[in-house]
């Protein structure tokens, strides 16, 4: 496995609509690890093909229905599960909503305030091409939908009502 380079703000890349993925086989399985490693590299919760540079309809998830409760103390065993979702679709949406300041690892320091579904059920393909149904909530269906975002061109420097910027001076430093 490798690191790849994330993408960053400003790339064209990050505007563009993905083509599917069409070819199940070892390239495809390399990328899906790799990009295992590179979101745990860099402390996020899902990763679209466009933000390694790839121009297709895929992404993973860090499952965190499985995350330790107490990340202070995750015992030395413990393995992450990633979902992975090649191809993906969102089925059905809920109809309630929550917004939430939402970041994404191609706009470091910019945290949007999104409204996103409670819930979504998607349909997608694994890394062997075997069609799957899930239902997410929350946290991952908010993931979800931001990943699925990036597969269509749609980032959230387009969807934020507004912003809360890292770089705010404190109330102190006034």
């Amino acid at each position: 496995m490798a690191l790849r380079t994330i993408v960053q703000d400003g790339d064209p890349i990050l505007k563009k609509v993905c083509r599917p993925v069409t070819q199940f086989d070892d390239r495809l399985a390399t990328l899906l690890d790799d990009m295992k490693e590179t979101l745990l590299d860099a402390g996020g919760l899902g990763l679209a093909g466009p933000q390694v540079g790839v121009m297709r309809r895929l992404f993973i998830a860090l499952d965190e229905r499985d995350l330790p409760e107490d990340e202070e103390n995750i015992p030395e065993d413990w393995e992450p599960k990633f979902i992975e979702c090649i191809n993906p679709e969102i089925l059905e949406r809920s109809e309630d909503e929550v917004t939430l300041y939402e970041g994404c690892l191609s706009f470091p320091g910019h945290n949007g305030a999104i409204s996103r579904p409670r819930k979504v059920k998607i349909r997608a393909q694994d890394r062997h091409g075997e069609v799957f149904e899930m239902e997410a909530e929350e946290m991952l269906a908010r993931c979800f939908c931001h990943e699925t975002n990036h597969l269509d061109g749609i980032t959230i420097m387009d969807l934020a009502d507004h912003f809360y910027e890292d770089d705010y001076p404190d109330e102190d430093e006034e």
